[in-house]
């Protein structure tokens, strides 16, 4: 396989593990230091908030490309394998569908952002000039 197709490939694993972490954060049979790392790890993943803004070159995409598949790793060593694989088919299952609930939560987070970025706008209008 050529470089391209496996950094694709493991890039869509990534993304459905993460998704399957997400399951996995709300199962009862998970102990609970494994939730709070999937937890952590599902939270940062899907965060449009970065601890090195993406756009700052290469160091932006950096902690993306670090923390995510090393939070991952971590908490896939606290779940158990069959626990695991039960969650990952269901990610399978909800991703190669359109999820209506998916897309529900994009427009939450987009309107969230557009409210705050309102907010400051008009508190910038509002405050006295210098």
């Amino acid at each position: 396989m050529r470089l391209i197709e496996r950094l694709s490939r493991r890039a869509k694993d990534l993304s459905s593990d993460t998704y399957a972490l997400y399951f996995a954060a709300r199962d009862p049979r998970v102990p609970w230091l494994a939730k709070l790392v999937a937890g952590l790890v599902v939270a940062y993943a899907f965060s449009p908030i970065d601890l090195i803004p993406d756009f700052i070159p290469v160091l932006g995409m950096l902690d993306d490309l670090i923390i995510v598949p090393l939070g991952l790793a971590l908490a896939l060593k606290m779940i158990p394998r069959e626990i695991m694989d039960e969650h990952r088919e269901a990610a399978r299952r909800q991703l190669s569908h359109d999820n209506p609930r998916r897309w529900v939560g994009v427009v939450i987070v987009i309107g969230v952002w557009a409210l705050i970025a309102a907010l400051v706008i008009v508190l910038a209008s509002c405050a006295p000039a210098p």
